[in-house]
């Protein structure tokens, strides 16, 4: 019968690092693509700025209606924004409330 070497012990391997905090949409290029989860507020993570005052169902709601850009399908179940495409709707909202002498009314 051969002899079989001895199994190596497995070495520890450093504890996996926690995940880095996405960047702010502030930091992110005009060629990124932003998820819903960083562009509304989520209540889950209060501390977690967004760049929208809405929920996740207004900003369906103006995606359908046309009022929000269309968001790009990554895949059946992922969809995200072209962030140049959010500052864009972004000035524009502000203009627009500067013309009419409105305060935040996106």
């Amino acid at each position: 019968m051969p002899i079989r070497p001895l199994r190596q012990p497995q070495t520890k391997h450093a504890a996996p690092s926690k995940p880095t905090q996405a960047p702010s949409f502030d930091d992110l290029p005009d060629s990124g693509l932003i998820r819903q989860a960083q562009l509304v507020p989520n209540p889950k993570r209060p501390g977690l700025p967004a760049p929208l005052p809405f929920s996740p169902t207004t900003l369906w709601r103006k995606v359908r209606a046309g009022q929000f850009p269309q968001p790009v399908r990554l895949s059946p179940g992922m969809t995200a924004w072209r962030v140049a495409d959010v500052r864009r709707w972004l000035a524009q909202a502000a203009a627009n409330d500067a013309t009419r002498g409105v305060g935040d009314g996106l």
